[in-house]
């Protein structure tokens, strides 16, 4: 037999039952699937039209400069159109009689992926990326993009710099030249030389702020001979920087 306090959990159940059934209504198998935040992401990324063609979920490679703490930039390779001819592949990265031509098509038949126009807007990128995250101190950047041997003299900079209790501020104001000037493969070895021209306003200071190095508002040009070296045989698709100089 019910009692009266039986009723009103009753009562109470019932109301809970249609109000949960009107907020949140019935599944009738037609329902959208639930919303994938990194599907829609890669959706929007492969159809702008500014990073090319969409090859899959493994060519699909950004030329723009991630924000700092993501992947590196990527100066990989992107698959070329098959009906390109090398002569259309090389045009506007460098003569087709030079000796980097020659180069950029030994590399580009050890590695059919590789797109020299596809790699200078890469490697643009991830000079702009070093130098900054050279400024910084930003080691993990670093360690990211250059090779060991790069990277140990990168780092044993910084380590004497922090030691002085200095701070680097550099600010990029333009990109002038980003051209390759030389390339060759030795084995499975490629590598690429290029001839950077920047203009920069860098400035040392020291444990008080005061500048001693450099200047805090003017513009200095600066240029860089970097070489860039990957395995052709490797799945990384990615280079690293593994000779830089001062150019003239």
């Amino acid at each position: 037999m019910f009692d009266t306090l039986t009723f009103i959990f009753l009562g109470l159940a019932v109301f809970i039952f249609l109000r949960l059934r009107s907020v949140l209504g019935q599944r009738t198998g037609r329902e959208r699937p639930p919303y994938d935040p990194f599907s829609s992401r890669d959706a929007v990324r492969n159809n702008n039209p500014a990073n090319g063609p969409a090859n899959g979920a493994a060519n699909d490679k950004v030329v723009a400069l991630p924000q700092r703490g993501e992947a590196r930039p990527d100066i990989g390779p992107r698959p070329a159109e098959p009906t390109v001819s090398l002569a259309e592949r090389l045009a506007g990265v460098v003569p087709t009689d030079s000796p980097a031509a020659a180069g950029l098509e030994a590399i580009m038949a050890a590695d059919p992926e590789f797109d020299p126009k596809h790699f200078l807007a890469g490697a643009r990128a991830a000079y702009e990326m070093i130098v900054s995250a050279f400024a910084e101190g930003d080691r993990r950047t670093l360690r990211n993009l250059l090779s060991k041997d790069v990277f140990d003299g990168f780092e044993a900079a910084i380590r004497d710099r922090e030691s002085r209790g200095e701070t680097v501020e550099t600010r990029f104001v333009s990109i002038d030249e980003a051209a390759i000037t030389g390339a060759e493969l030795r084995g499975r070895n490629a590598q690429v030389t290029l001839r950077f021209v920047s203009q920069l306003v860098t400035a040392t200071r020291d444990r008080a702020g005061a500048v001693v190095d450099g200047h805090e508002d003017k513009v200095t040009e600066v240029t860089d001979v970097w070489t860039f070296a990957r395995d052709v045989t490797s799945r990384d698709p990615n280079w690293k920087l593994v000779a830089t100089e001062a150019g003239q």
